[in-house]
């Protein structure tokens, strides 16, 4: 059995499949995690044929293990559940805003969790694709989304075929704030991305990308001004097509 300490993301599976039993297992048990008004605002798409794999990969960036992996996982923030029971039910529905997309892709990633941890105690691995929120309209297109259904997280899920080192993680104090937010000075910031920076690895990444220091590395090169506006653009048309936003 594995907890949070030793969690690690799993990007390369075994060939033993992942049992239907198994997984449905551990889908209902997640759904004892918290939700708003007990409504569970989230759906999962099921993915474990290889055409469907394939279709998929380029929305998360042609990324190995998503062809690679015995299931992915597309995890759905949903009011088109919800709504279809109003109107079923005499009662008025009123979901096609953004506060409810926010309510809904938060039941979602409380979900998600929830099952990660549970995959971590049956020795499952997996690996968090944050790559669902760039293309999503992708994604809704082949997994013929409907209104009010919006895609916010992918995990491809398998039995492990390697164990990579734990990332490294920001030290405690670095997030605590005790009573109201207090800002961070230089010194603080020195003190809290000292350990970070000073990772081998981070330093030959730098290196090999002529940066002068990590914090480069992300804002030239990972996660960019000019691609977080274009990818933020998609994002908003997509909640538009979906009925979120008018």
């Amino acid at each position: 059995m594995k907890n949070l300490a030793t969690r690690r993301s799993i990007r390369q599976y075994s060939d033993q499949e992942v049992s239907r039993e198994l997984l449905n297992r551990l889908l209902s048990e997640a759904s004892r995690t918290q939700t708003m008004g007990n409504l569970q605002l989230y759906s999962v798409v099921i993915t474990r044929s290889q055409e469907m794999k394939e279709k998929l990969a380029p929305a998360h960036f042609n990324q190995p293990m998503v062809c690679q992996a015995p299931v992915v996982l597309t995890i759905c923030a949903d009011f088109r559940r919800t709504t279809r029971w109003c109107e079923e039910r005499k009662a008025q529905p009123g979901y096609d805003n953004f506060l409810s997309y926010q309510n809904a892709a938060i039941d979602a990633l409380l979900y998600t969790q929830t099952l990660c941890n549970l995959m971590d105690e049956e020795g499952l691995g997996y690996c968090y694709l944050g790559t669902t929120v760039y293309q999503p309209q992708q994604i809704i297109d082949i997994l013929q989304l409907p209104k009010l259904v919006m895609p916010v997280a992918t995990l491809t899920v398998g039995w492990p075929a390697e164990q990579p080192p734990l990332s490294d993680r920001l030290p405690l104090e670095s997030f605590i704030h005790d009573e109201t937010y207090r800002d961070y000075s230089a010194a603080d910031i020195d003190t809290y991305y000292h350990d970070k920076e000073n990772l081998e690895e981070n330093r030959h990444f730098c290196a090999i990308n002529h940066k002068e220091t990590l914090a480069q590395i992300f804002t030239d090169i990972r996660y960019t001004k000019k691609d977080n506006e274009a990818m933020s653009a998609g994002l908003l048309e997509a909640l538009r097509h979906q009925g979120f936003l008018e």
